[in-house]
């Protein structure tokens, strides 16, 4: 079973950019797809980005398309969120999950972290 803490969220300003990096342990990491997750209050838990487990597949939701990188270091054990021209609209809980099925199915990830809090002022 495989551990998970987030690090990196924080206060920033529209335009700006934050890190988010996720690192894993407890289990064989490069055998995980990996996801980010956000979430807002009163809202569900949305699809940001994911990365297959050899690294070689990301997808992204629309709005952050362009502006957000997903990548993955696995001899470290650990998934970043590189995110770019930030706004106020990123706002929210950031989660890195891990799955051992397809990483576009949302309802299958199986292990979560404890989320890391993005806020973006205008």
């Amino acid at each position: 079973q495989v551990q998970l803490v987030e690090s990196g969220g924080g206060l920033v300003q529209a335009g700006g950019s934050l890190r988010l990096s996720c690192a894993a342990s407890g289990g064989t990491f490069s055998s995980y797809g990996m996801g980010w997750f956000r979430q807002t209050p009163g809202k569900e838990r949305d699809f940001v980005a994911a990365i297959s487990s050899s690294g070689g597949y990301t997808y992204y939701t629309n709005s952050v398309k362009g502006r957000f990188s997903i990548s993955r270091d696995n001899a470290k054990s650990t998934v970043y969120l590189q995110m770019n021209s930030l706004q106020p609209e990123d706002t929210g809980v950031y989660y890195c999950a891990a799955t051992t099925y397809n990483i576009l199915n949302t309802k299958r990830y199986d292990y979560w972290g404890q989320g890391t809090q993005v806020s973006v002022s205008s």
